[in-house]
Order: structure tokens, then sequence, then C-alpha cells
């Protein structure tokens, strides 16, 4: 499968967990799924990533800690980019002391996202408040590692 058609998987993928609840480290599609586990399930499902297991994290560790946890989840799988992403990239906010708020770009700024209170919705990352303030990286899964097949 080439990177595009993997892309569109991704979308596609992410498309059929509209309207899943909101549930801290919840990964089951229309019962609950945080932000982080949006990514994994998405990526896993369409076979961009293998499938893996998280370590047990507080939902407020971000407001706490430095220590970029979520970051380093995502670093096992993405390396960094120039933003913003294409579709299917990965786009991470800072939320308290620590890059915590993860989204898959639809096509900039247009992304999707688990967020409390919402449940994984379409967001407008330039115009949500909660996201346009805040320090942005991207992230590809995409050319940069052994991990897909590109």
């Amino acid at each position: 499968m080439t990177a595009a058609a993997q892309r569109a998987a991704v979308i596609a993928e992410a498309r059929t967990w509209l309207n899943t609840p909101y549930r801290h480290q919840g990964r089951v599609k229309g019962a609950g799924v945080d932000c982080g586990m949006l990514l994994l399930e998405v990526f896993s499902t369409t076979g961009v990533i293998e499938a893996g297991a998280v370590e047990d994290y507080p939902r407020d560790w971000h407001l706490h800690r430095g220590e970029e946890r979520y970051l380093g989840q995502v670093l096992q799988h993405a390396q960094e980019i120039a933003g913003p992403g294409q579709a299917g990239d990965i786009a991470v906010w800072r939320f308290g002391r620590s890059f915590a708020h993860g989204a898959l770009v639809v096509d900039w700024p247009t992304i999707i996202h688990s967020y409390m209170g919402l449940g994984v919705v379409y967001g407008d990352a330039l115009a949500d408040q909660d996201l346009a303030e805040r320090p942005c990286r991207f992230f590809t899964c995409w050319g940069l590692h052994n991990n897909t097949k590109s």
C-alpha cells in the first residue's frame, strides 16, 4: 500500500471513531477513548504501526510534571516534521507543563481528536481557543521510519 493510500485509510478509520465519548485511557470505538489512545488505535488498525501496550498514566500528569510522556509515545512511531502536517500526520499541543494533547490532521487546520467533554470530534486548530494559542508540534509516520510500508 502506498503512503497516500495509508494516509487515506488513517483518515477514513479516524472518521469511524467520531462521536465516541471521551474516556481517560479508553480505547474502545463507540464506548470511550482519549486523544492518545485514539491515535494508537487508528494507526494500528490501519497497519501503519503495530499495536502496543501503553503504560498507565494519570489523567493530570501533564499539569504537574515537565516529563514529555506523550511525546515519548508519539516518537516511538513517528518523527517530528515542520508543520503543518499533511492528512494523517499528528499535531500535538502543550497543555500544562508538557505536550499532552494530540490529534490527526485531516486537512490543516481541520483535525480529528478526542477531547474531554466532547469526545471524538472534528476541530479547527486555528479557531479553537483551547488550541489556537498553544504551542503545537507536528509528526509523521511516513518516509522516516521502517515501521511503515510506504
